[in-house]
C-alpha cells in the first residue's frame, strides 16, 4: 500500500487556473497526478518542510529523489500544446544545451527531467556574460532536421507568420486599434517577408522560443571542479521549427531594467545586435522577428484590461525596434517586466 505524500500547490498556479474550467478541473486532478508520477517512477519528495514547489506560468516542478538518491524534478504541466510537444524537443537534443529528459507520460504532460539549480539563471549574470552563454546554447540547440520521428510534432515559424498575416489586422480592428497602423503595418511586412509565401533565404532548425534569461539555468557543479563556471541548460522550449533567429526576441523585452538611462532605444538595438552576434544570428532578421512577435503579444495584451502595464512593454520594444518609439508610453525603466505587470 503506497502512502500518500501531499504536495501543496503554489497559490500562485491555483490563482492563474482558477478562472477557467478546464484550470479548475486540472488543479482538482493534479494532487492525484503528482501522486501518480511519484508512485510509477519510484520517487520521493524532496521539499523542505514548509516549502512550495517550483511553478512557472504553465505548470508545477517538484524536486524529487530517485530510487538511488539522485537529484531530479518532477514536472507536470497544465495540457496545452506546447506543453505536449516539449517532450519531442527535450529528446531531440538530449541533454545537450537543454535539460536532460529523464522520463515522460504523454497521458499527464508529466516528465521526469534533471534537476537545474532554480536560484543561478542567466538573469543574475551581466548582459555581456550571459550574451555569451546564450550564443553557445544557441549554437547547441539549432538542430538541423533529420529521419527521427519528434519532428513531426512541431508547428513552423514560416506557418505561423502567414497566419499573423490574417489575424493581426483582425485582431488590430477587434480591439480597437490600440495602436498606430504603421506599426501593424510594420509587423505585417515581417510575416510578409519573412513568411512561408515571401521567404527567400535562411536555416530551419529546432528552435526553443522562449529563450528568456530565467529559462536558461545553471547545471550544479560537479565534485570534481572540473569546469571554471557553472554550465547552463534551458528550460521550457516552446519548441517549434524555423529560422533561429526567431529566439532573439523574449531577450529584448525582459531586462528592459539594465537598458542605458542616456539612450535606452539605442541600447535595446545594440542588445538585438549583441546576442545575435554572440550566436552566429543575422542581427537584421532578429530585429524583424521581433517586431513582429511583439506587436502579436501588445494585441494579446490589448484583449486583457489588467495587463496595461505589459501592453506598454510590447508597444515600446516594437515601435523602437522598428524605429520610431511611441509617444506616450512610459520610460523603459518604469516599465514591468514579464509576469510582473498589472494582473
Amino acid at each position: 500500500m503506497s502512502v500518500r505524500i501531499g504536495v501543496p500547490i503554489p497559490p500562485a498556479l491555483s490563482v492563474r487556473y482558477s478562472h477557467s474550467s478546464a484550470g479548475r478541473a486540472w488543479l482538482a486532478s493534479l494532487p492525484g497526478l503528482v501522486q501518480g508520477r511519484l508512485e510509477h517512477w519510484e520517487l520521493t519528495v524532496d521539499l523542505a518542510a514548509g516549502a512550495l514547489p517550483w511553478h512557472g506560468h504553465g505548470g508545477v516542478v517538484v524536486p524529487v529523489r530517485q530510487q538511488d538518491g539522485t537529484p531530479a524534478a518532477l514536472k507536470i504541466a497544465f495540457p496545452h500544446d506546447e506543453a505536449r510537444v516539449e517532450r519531442h524537443a527535450l529528446a531531440l537534443w538530449g541533454g545537450a544545451g537543454a535539460v536532460r529528459l529523464l522520463e515522460s507520460d504523454a497521458g499527464t504532460c508529466a516528465m521526469l527531467l534533471e534537476r537545474l539549480n532554480a536560484d543561478c539563471s542567466l538573469q543574475t549574470l551581466p548582459l555581456d556574460d550571459a550574451a555569451a552563454v546564450w550564443g553557445s546554447i544557441m549554437h547547441e540547440l539549432s538542430l538541423a532536421q533529420d529521419g527521427r520521428p519528434q519532428w513531426q510534432e512541431f508547428d513552423h515559424i514560416a506557418g505561423r507568420a502567414e497566419q499573423w498575416s490574417d489575424d493581426l489586422p483582425a485582431d488590430w480592428e477587434q480591439q480597437g486599434r490600440p495602436f498606430p497602423r504603421w506599426l501593424l503595418e510594420a509587423a505585417l511586412e515581417v510575416c510578409q517577408t519573412r513568411g512561408a509565401v515571401g521567404r527567400r533565404s535562411g536555416r530551419d532548425v529546432l528552435v526553443h522560443t522562449d529563450l528568456h534569461f530565467l529559462n536558461i539555468l545553471a547545471r550544479p557543479q560537479t565534485s570534481s571542479g572540473a569546469l571554471p563556471g557553472p554550465a547552463f541548460a534551458a528550460i521550457d522550449p516552446q519548441p517549434m521549427i524555423g529560422e533561429p533567429e526567431f529566439a532573439v526576441a523574449p531577450l529584448l523585452w525582459n531586462r528592459l531594467s539594465d537598458l542605458p538611462r542616456s539612450d535606452p532605444a539605442g541600447g535595446l538595438r545594440r542588445r538585438c545586435q549583441d546576442f545575435s552576434a554572440a550566436a552566429g544570428l543575422d542581427a537584421e532578421a532578429a530585429r524583424q522577428w521581433a517586431v513582429a512577435r511583439e506587436v502579436e503579444n501588445a494585441l494579446g495584451y490589448a484583449a486583457m484590461p489588467r495587463h496595461q502595464g505589459d501592453l506598454a512593454r510590447s508597444l515600446w520594444v516594437a515601435s523602437t525596434l522598428a524605429g520610431r518609439t511611441l509617444d506616450g508610453l512610459p520610460s523603459a525603466h518604469a516599465l514591468p517586466e514579464p509576469g510582473q505587470g498589472d494582473g
